[in-house]
This record gives C-alpha cells, sequence and structure tokens, in this order.
C-alpha cells in the first residue's frame, strides 16, 4: 500500500526536489495533494505528472480555475486531505505556519522545509504535535544532519550541535562592502541553488539564525550549546557532541534530495540510486572558519529573539520577510536589512506564544513597522 503525501510548495526548489524523490518511489509513495504560490503553469504540469487529486494555487487570476483551493486557505486543506499521512511543507515564509499546525492536529507527519513554522511558534507547534500525534521531521539539510547523528543516541546524551553554514557569498568581503551589495551579487550563492528570498537569507546569514532557532525547539538545547562554524565546501552537514566527548559528522554533497528522502523514510533508510554517493577525495580538503558576527549583525539579532523567546522570533522572521522583499524589489540596501530587523525588535514588546492569533498578531505589527522602516 502506498503512502499518501501531500506537497505544499511544490513548485519551488525543495517542491521541485521532492517531487524528483518521490518519482523514483511511486512503489512507496503517491502524491494526493499540490500547492503552489503562483506558478499555475507549472502547478498544472505536475498535477497532470502526479495524478494529485488535489491542486491549491494561493495567489493569481488562475488561481480560480484549480480544482482543489484558492487562497492560503488550500495549504490547510492540502495537509488535511484525508488520505495523506506524510506533508512536505516547503512553503516561503509565515503563511506555511496554519497548515503546519493543522497537519500536526490531525495526526500527520510534517516533512519541515518552512523554517518559519518553529520559529514564530516553537513551544506551540511542539505542544500541538504532542496533543494530535503528529510529528516534524526536519527536511533542512543541517537538522536532517543531526537527526540521522543522533540515530543511535538512547541514552539521550547530546551535549552539544554545530551547524555549519557555508559563508554565503559574502563570506571573506570587507564589512564595508557587504553593506552595498548588490541583488545581483546576494543571489550568487557559491554552493545552493535555492529561491531568491531563502538566497538572500543565506547571504545575510539570517537563515543560520533561523536554523539555530529551529535546532533548539527540535533537539531541546538551549542556545549556548548551539554553535554555528562556516564551511565554505558545505560538505559536513552538523556534527552532534555527546557527553563523552564524542564527535559524530553527517557529510554529502549539497543536494537536498537525501534529506527529502530521510525525511519520507525516517527512521529507516531506503535505497536511491537518485542521490549521488558521496566521493571523499572529489570533496578535497575541508576547511572551517569562525563566522564574522560584526559583517554578518542580523544573524546576532536573530539568535538574540530566539533566546528572548516569546513572540520576538516572529518579529524577527516577519521584519526579515519585509526587509528582504524591499531589497529584491531595488527600495532598499542589502545593509540596511539588518538595520531594519533591529529598529522592528527595539520596537517589539515581547508575548508568551500561547495561540496561533497571539502569533499572527505579533507577525502583522512587525511587518507594519518594517514597512514603515523601509519607506
Amino acid at each position: 500500500m502506498t503512502i499518501g503525501v501531500a506537497v505544499l510548495g511544490s513548485t519551488g526548489s525543495i517542491g521541485t526536489s521532492a517531487l524528483r524523490v518521490l518519482a523514483r518511489h511511486r512503489d512507496r509513495f503517491r502524491v494526493l495533494a499540490l500547492t503552489a504560490y503562483d506558478s499555475a503553469d507549472l502547478l498544472e504540469q505536475q498535477a497532470r505528472q502526479t495524478g494529485a487529486e488535489f491542486v491549491g494555487l494561493v495567489k493569481g487570476a488562475a488561481a480560480r480555475r484549480t480544482s482543489g483551493g484558492v487562497g492560503e486557505e488550500c495549504l490547510v486543506a492540502a495537509a488535511t486531505h484525508p488520505e495523506v499521512r506524510i506533508v512536505i511543507n516547503a512553503v516561503v515564509g509565515a503563511a506555511g505556519l496554519p497548515a503546519t499546525l493543522a497537519a500536526l492536529r490531525a495526526g500527520r507527519r510534517v516533512a519541515l522545509a518552512n523554517k518559519e513554522t518553529l520559529v514564530m511558534a516553537g513551544d506551540l507547534v511542539i505542544e500541538t504535535a504532542s496533543r494530535g500525534g503528529g510529528e516534524i521531521v526536519p527536511i533542512d539539510s543541517e537538522h536532517s544532519a543531526v537527526l540521522q547523528c543522533l540515530a543511535g543516541d538512547r541514552a539521550g546524551s547530546l551535549r552539544r550541535l554545530i551547524l555549519t553554514a557555508s559563508g554565503g557569498p559574502f563570506r571573506d568581503w570587507p564589512v564595508e562592502r557587504v553593506a552595498q551589495a548588490t541583488i545581483e551579487e546576494a543571489l550568487n550563492h557559491p554552493t545552493w541553488r535555492m529561491g531568491r528570498k531563502i538566497t538572500v537569507d543565506s547571504a545575510t546569514l539570517v537563515n543560520k539564525a533561523l536554523e539555530v532557532i529551529e535546532a533548539h525547539f527540535l533537539f531541546g538545547l538551549a542556545f549556548d550549546a548551539i554553535d554555528v562554524v562556516v564551511h565554505p565546501q558545505s560538505i559536513v552537514h552538523a556534527m552532534t557532541e555527546f557527553a563523552d566527548g564524542s564527535v559524530l559528522a553527517q557529510v554529502g554533497f549539497p543536494t537536498m534530495e537525501l534529506p527529502i528522502l530521510y525525511a519520507l523514510t525516517h527512521p529507516e533508510r531506503m535505497a536511491d540510486d537518485g542521490v549521488a554517493r558521496f566521493d571523499p577525495v572529489a570533496a578535497g580538503s575541508l576547511t572551517f572558519e569562525p563566522l564574522r558576527r560584526e559583517a554578518f549583525p542580523a544573524f546576532g539579532l536573530g539568535v538574540a529573539a530566539g533566546a528572548h523567546g516569546g513572540t520576538a522570533p516572529a518579529a524577527f522572521n516577519a521584519a526579515n520577510e519585509v526587509a528582504v522583499g524591499a531589497f529584491l524589489d531595488g527600495r532598499i540596501t542589502f545593509g540596511r536589512i539588518a538595520e531594519i530587523i533591529a529598529r522592528v525588535l527595539d520596537a517589539h514588546e515581547p508575548r508568551p506564544a500561547v495561540d496561533l492569533p497571539v502569533v499572527l498578531d505579533a507577525d502583522r505589527r512587525a511587518r507594519e513597522r518594517a514597512r514603515a522602516a523601509c519607506s
């Protein structure tokens, strides 16, 4: 019997990678639901190829013609499709949170690539999974690496995580030059091919701050037990240190197909000839460097917001989304992204993130402040 899968954000980089993986394993998985933001033509093509029963489009005139649903509500509808057992959440931004919560309440496995879910409402998400019987399995390469390293840790002796960052396109640039980076330069990531928003987040290292917050909730470690080092080759995805001092690492060439496959099959492993085998000789020398916080101030702002807790991470995420959008539209400089985040966080009054309305209210207020700061 095949397992029903929904892919939210199927036309993005993670979504298209997920569909390639699923296509290689039609004997085990069946794509039942697909959603996209506004890429109607590609979504229609994917629906024909997969035979998906539910197709939803969030935005655009073509949304009125979709068979499944329209608007952000289609994300929740796809995530709670009665025959779906695994929800791949590859939505970009805060819109992915309600769908994650709905899937967890329905007892689904959420293969999570939507960072904002745990960043905005980590405690609420974990509690919802516990009450509803759902589970979260990360797709991010760093968190998948940690999960794989923990497979044999029955004693719960994890002491520290070391997440790696490529350093992005500005790894060794002078601080002054980073602040004046162009859109084209920010989108020129040296090792990964991703969507525009997440590529800019990698250039500011906001992406890594979001991953630190995610790791806190996924693995139950304090923020001072989660370190980040720069690893330009993007071969070592994470390291785990245990109570006895042992350190395990997960390595592999940069590809999202492996962590997607593992999220689908965890805790099992399944053969897949489509994933490139690792060759240590081809990988060559591996190097590690300290993270230059002075060049990437948004990273420190994000980690501080995560450590503060409550609605502060939601405000951080919202401010960043607005600022990145303004940068990609050419309305602000690259250096102002961190400045706008800082201004929003300074004005934010954190509250306990007790339910979704509180989180969404904090998100809305932060966006309003960020938009005002961008004008």
